[in-house]
């Protein structure tokens, strides 16, 4: 009888400790993750990729918690310069190579850190209850107004030249062209009926029920439209910020791109 007491004894002995330990282990894991650094990477990006990197960076911190996603939207040029200045960012994701190249040429981003992402087209806008007759590029003369980006900053402005120059109109309709800080801003410019036609992205004009897209531009009239993304060189936040860059490249994030209207880049 006394033997099975002591047996007894030494088991419940046992099952304390074992719980004891587990209960240990459990709080030093629970303390670990609790004292995660919290980090907040700042991406400096063309206004045309707000729709797809929002839901980008929604999916991205569910995975991964201690991480929040600041995006400084804007037009490229614009950015370029502010991080030139020394805004502390941790990645630009541009909508145009040489704004881009500006900042590699400036140390600023080393090459090796950067990738051409994804693609885009040039199209023609028009308000949704537009009652004239505006079907191509070729119909801009006969508009009072068209927006388009500002050339020197907004690289959808600079393709807008581009094509125009090209289609021999520029000079037909230089005197009604109204400038916007991004292509958001023409967007909704054309949204208001502030002016007759806009010159925007596929990606912009894919968001909005109240334009429609009257014509495309062909690819032979303007530069090709090409998104480069890197990290800069003296981001505070290294790790978190190749992390997000990786996560930008992998092929389920691509995806996300194409749902809103971008195209992979063929290498």
């Amino acid at each position: 009888m006394k033997r099975n007491f002591v047996i007894l004894l030494l088991i419940c002995l046992f099952v304390t400790l074992l719980s004891a330990c587990s209960k240990n282990e459990s709080s030093k894991l629970a303390d670990s993750a609790s004292n995660k650094e919290n980090v907040e990477l700042t991406i400096s990006a063309a206004a045309s990729l707000q729709d797809a990197l929002n839901k980008i960076a929604t999916q991205y911190e569910k995975e991964h918690p201690n991480v929040s996603i600041t995006y400084n939207y804007g037009g490229s040029g614009a950015l370029q310069q502010q991080i030139s200045n020394g805004a502390p960012v941790d990645l630009f994701f541009s909508a145009a190579e040489d704004k881009f190249d500006q900042l590699v040429a400036e140390g600023l981003i080393e090459k090796h850190k950067g990738t051409d992402l994804v693609g885009n087209e040039l199209v023609l806008v028009v308000g949704e209850d537009q009652t004239q007759a505006i079907k191509e590029f070729a119909d801009l003369p006969k508009v009072k107004k068209v927006a388009i980006g500002t050339p020197e900053t907004v690289p959808a402005g600079k393709y807008a030249v581009e094509t125009l120059e090209r289609l021999n109109l520029l000079k037909e309709v230089e005197q009604k062209i109204v400038y916007a800080k991004d292509v958001r801003q023409v967007l909704t410019y054309v949204e208001t009926g502030n002016v007759d036609a806009g010159i925007i992205y596929k990606t912009d004009a894919m968001v909005s029920s109240k334009v429609k897209v009257a014509s495309v531009a062909k690819e032979d009239t303007h530069s090709p439209i090409i998104y480069p993304v890197g990290i800069i060189k003296n981001t505070s936040h290294k790790k978190e910020a190749k992390q997000f860059y990786n996560y930008l490249k992998k092929e389920e994030t691509l995806k996300t791109f194409e749902k809103f209207g971008f195209q992979k880049i063929k290498k």
